[in-house]
């Protein structure tokens, strides 16, 4: 609080107040204003007080009801783009924003009245909102409606990507909210729920043709302080959901790896320095089979193990009774009941040890219903006998100040898949060009070269097939800023793709779009616009 010197008041007033030489012969008068000014201080003296008083009533209150603040966000699962998301076919892991102001200052333990202190109220909690979408419309070069898709050719069926570029019509959207607490003994909570649709509609009402759904819905649960030594850090986790590792190569629409369903598990069980391991078990359906009075459920369980930049992931899967399951072909074979599923991953810090940028390399195995290796647990087909080994590979990184490059490689040669016999081999490389104009538009090029040999021993009328798929793209594109960063958004595209493929791939199926009236090998432009955010 301000004290009151009379003799700097004096002081003052000789220097300030008004100079006459009636003023300095009269002393009657500098005592006056002397008095005044005194009066005044010592009003606003007293105003002071008051609006200390009140404040500290204030705190008080505060310190009584201990209000939860906005703490900021972090990021979420791993579609976004470490990928986004995984922006995987119809799904995205998107980068997280920090949003929301940062939290006040709790008052000290001393500062709050011992009689109302909380033993374990929530110190801090929050809210975030993110979201992916996508949406555009495409056309051929008579203004007439085209085939498109990331998985366009016969190889797709297996999970045979050919580069996104320019070639999707549909309209994707997910929406996640999620709710974070941090509770006075430091352990931290967080719910989350995704909610997505898709379809290929072009109207504003499609409410009639909606794939609405919610994808995920999961808490987590971290930091519990019982949980000491390897546990220390670990997070508990059930529900429905993605899991937090998953990566994908979303130039391509493809996962690299997709674990996701119904269950539980712990993340980041510590073993060592620099090794930890997640643990879970999921849940999936195959739906009815017609020979038993039962719905197929398939369970997956999965230890996902990481030191330094590498990952080796081992899951095993069981569907009992799933082995009633009859594939017809030229020769039938039943579905299998079992399997297992392997994965080792480099993670790298920089494009290929080359230069700056990033670059991932995947080698995965399935044997059994492990066979499909992208969707882990997603394809009650295959047989017990069924083997498939898959190769990814892929990296971002920028060349000089106008030029980013994007390339990536997918193979895979599967075995007796859905029946003794058949055979399923394909390969994509693929590369994106980005080329800076200035700070809001950049050119993209992108070009997809597919070889595959196909032999699905008639497997759903399918027909043995082998050839190539050639597409190219050119998109102008406008951005708000980060120009150069291929997994920065929002971005608005036009585009022309030009497409081709062997002509013997159009006998492959009757009910894909090769071979389709209208749509059959020797070339095929499309045009048109999309836009593709996240956040």
């Amino acid at each position: 609080m301000l004290k009151i010197n009379p003799v700097a008041l004096a002081v003052t007033a000789a220097l300030f107040l008004p100079q006459t030489s009636q003023a300095d012969s009269d002393l009657s008068a500098v005592e006056r204003r002397l008095n005044q000014l005194e009066a005044r201080l010592q009003k606003a003296e007293r105003r002071a007080d008051e609006a200390e008083r009140r404040a500290r009533l204030a705190e008080q209150r505060l310190a009584q009801t201990a209000p939860a603040a906005a703490i900021p966000a972090t990021a979420s699962d791993a579609h976004t783009p470490q990928t986004p998301p995984a922006i995987r076919q119809g799904s995205a892991q998107a980068p997280a924003v920090v949003a929301g102001p940062q939290p006040p200052v709790a008052p000290s333990p001393a500062d709050q009245p011992q009689a109302v202190r909380p033993a374990e109220k929530t110190l801090a909690d929050g809210f975030e909102f993110h979201a992916y979408a996508r949406s555009g419309l495409i056309m051929n070069d008579s203004a007439s409606s085209t085939k498109s898709g990331p998985y366009l050719t016969p190889a797709g069926e297996t999970g045979g990507a050919v580069g996104r570029l320019g070639n999707e019509n549909n309209t994707y959207v997910e929406i996640n909210m999620e709710h974070k607490t941090q509770l006075a003994n430091g352990a931290t909570t967080r719910f989350k729920v995704m909610l997505a649709d898709g379809q290929s509609d072009y109207n504003d009402w499609t409410a009639d043709s909606s794939d609405l759904n919610i994808r995920q819905a999961f808490v987590e649960l971290g930091s519990l302080p019982t949980f000491k030594g390897m546990f220390a850090d670990s997070t508990l986790w059930a529900g429905k959901r993605f899991d937090r590792d998953n990566f994908d190569i979303h130039w391509l629409d493809s996962d690299v790896v997709f674990l996701a369903g119904t269950g539980g598990g712990i993340y980041d069980v510590r073993w060592a320095d620099g090794v930890k391991s997640n643990l879970s078990v999921y849940g999936r359906n195959f739906g009815d089979i017609e020979t038993i009075d039962n719905t197929i459920q398939n369970y997956i369980v999965t230890a996902n193990t990481f030191s330094g930049p590498l990952q080796f992931m081992l899951s095993g899967l069981r569907a009992k009774d799933n082995d009633e399951r009859v594939n017809t072909a030229v020769r039938s074979d039943n579905a299998g009941d079992s399997g297992v599923h392997a994965m080792l991953a480099w993670h790298g810090d920089s494009f290929y040890g080359l230069r700056d940028g990033q670059s991932k390399t995947a080698l995965l195995y399935g044997h059994g219903l492990g066979a499909e290796v992208k969707g882990i647990g997603s394809d009650g087909n295959l047989t017990d006998s069924a083997s498939t080994w898959r190769l990814a590979s892929y990296g971002m990184t920028p060349l000089n100040q106008t030029w980013s490059l994007a390339p990536a490689l997918l193979a895979q040669q599967s075995k007796d898949r859905y029946v003794a016999g058949d055979s399923y081999r394909w390969v994509t490389a693929n590369a994106r060009l980005l080329q800076s104009i200035n700070e809001n538009f950049m050119l993209a090029y992108e070009g997809s070269y597919q070889y595959m040999d196909l032999d699905p021993q008639g497997f759903k009328s399918r027909q043995n097939v082998s050839g190539g798929f050639y597409k190219l793209t050119f998109a102008p594109t406008f951005k708000p800023g980060d120009i150069g960063n291929f997994l920065s958004r929002p971005e608005i595209r036009f585009f022309a793709s030009w497409m081709d493929w062997d002509n013997a791939l159009d006998r492959y199926a009757s009910d894909d779009a090769f071979g389709t009236s209208g749509f059959t090998a020797g070339g095929e432009w499309n045009f048109g616009v999309q836009m593709e955010t996240w956040f």
